[in-house]
């Protein structure tokens, strides 16, 4: 692989979930860049890009954590001895919806299984007949419940089950669905529903909501342990899910009782410890995305300051409370006219505006793998290059994980 070509790859990353909507593994996705006119749309390059990063410059654990990853794979790739280095334990190889299914395609499918490794069918959308020979080799199928209505989603999810595989929904975009495919029996679900609130008109703060809007608004007016503590009084089931992170992610400090005596950088990412999903556990996936967020928004902003540690702080900031919103189920606005914060991140919430604002678009795009939305951002940002920034996403993904790792 060339060199000039490494430089311009985007590594993805997008979470997988339980059924109580904790963290099962990854899907790593592949984009590439065009500078210099070059663009690679070729599924074995792409998917072979994916590997080398993962396993070899960037290092699965860096990217991974502890959890495995799914790497999509083509017909070519499938029949290929690369697949055979990588590690059965860490991966779930991903045969893409457009293969051919060819006797020799399922043999080599069937030598793969043999040897240990776990497969998945991308993108299912019916049509069980054709696809027949693979699903009665692969683990897991992954459902695209996008354009399908009620019935035919019911219809099938019912011929499927009827396999001893296990149903991952894909594309789930909203809470609504997420449950729809619980209840259908789903496993495993892919797509950011956890991350968005469902907003409803003239919805008013629960008990939990009020205390995680009234600890933000301590912890942004000053570093006032007394301050969090009066909440936390208030609140004891906070301050055990607080107290527990502090020391998991910020060993040498000491908790004292239900005091959270932490850097306030740390404290807007605590928050996430009130996760919405009953039996939810350690860490909750919207914790993970908010960590990295705000942890590539600081890099990227050291990257372009390096000396303004005050805009590195509010960048990082930014990423940390860009997600609170999915948290309390309300507009950011609301959120945001409760909450002191200084113009500029305000603004980079509300509007996307500003420097901190390009930087959060950028962040975005890049947890998107939308290729197009990422050019257009660093467009905006000038002195980064995607060397740079795929360097800085990787930095970001090995100190998430690390706070994943605590638990």
């Amino acid at each position: 692989m060339e060199q000039s070509l490494t430089r311009e790859l985007f590594l993805g990353r997008q979470p997988i979930l339980d059924r109580d909507q904790n963290l099962a593994a990854f899907e790593l996705l592949f984009r590439s860049g065009h500078y210099n006119g070059a663009r690679v749309e070729d599924d074995v390059f792409a998917s072979a890009t994916v590997i080398n990063h993962a396993f070899s410059e960037l290092g699965v654990e860096t990217v991974l954590g502890k959890y495995p990853g799914f790497i999509n794979l083509s017909a070519p790739l499938i029949m290929s001895e690369v697949i055979e280095l990588l590690p059965k334990d860490r991966v779930v190889l991903e045969i893409l919806e457009h293969v051919r299914i060819t006797d020799p395609l399922v043999q080599r499918c069937k030598a793969l299984k043999s040897m240990g490794f776990t497969l998945a069918l991308d993108d299912f959308t019916g049509r069980e007949n054709e696809y027949r020979p693979l699903l009665d080799v692969v683990d897991i199928v992954k459902v695209d419940i996008q354009g399908m209505d009620d019935s035919t989603l019911a219809r099938t999810t019912t011929g499927l089950k009827q396999l001893k595989v296990k149903l991952l929904a894909e594309k789930v975009d909203t809470r609504a669905q997420a449950d729809r495919c619980i209840s259908l029996g789903y496993e495993l679900f892919q797509g950011y529903y956890f991350a968005r609130p469902s907003v409803i008109t003239g919805k008013r703060l629960t008990d939990a909501d009020t205390a995680l809007v009234q600890l933000l608004r301590v912890i942004l007016n000053n570093d006032d342990a007394d301050g969090v503590d009066v909440v936390l009084r208030d609140h004891p089931q906070l301050a055990t899910s607080l107290s527990r992170l502090a020391r998991e992610v910020a060993a040498g400090d000491s908790v004292s009782g239900p005091t959270v005596r932490r850097p306030r950088r740390w404290l807007p990412l605590l928050v996430y410890m009130l996760s919405s999903a009953p039996g939810a556990g350690f860490p909750s996936p919207l914790l993970i995305l908010a960590a990295t967020r705000g942890k590539l928004m600081e890099l990227l902003a050291r990257a372009l300051r390096v000396n303004d540690r005050g805009f590195q702080e509010r960048a990082f900031l930014t990423g940390a409370l860009s997600l609170v919103n999915a948290l309390v189920g309300l507009p950011m606005s609301e959120i945001l006219g409760r909450i002191p914060l200084t113009p500029d991140v305000r603004s980079a919430l509300q509007q996307h505006g500003g420097e901190a604002g390009a930087l959060l678009t950028l962040a975005e795009a890049l947890e998107e793998s939308d290729l197009h939305g990422i050019e257009r951002a660093l467009d905006h940002v000038h002195g980064l290059d995607h060397g740079q920034v795929i360097r800085l996403q990787v930095e970001a993904m090995r100190w998430a994980n690390s706070i994943g790792d605590a638990g």
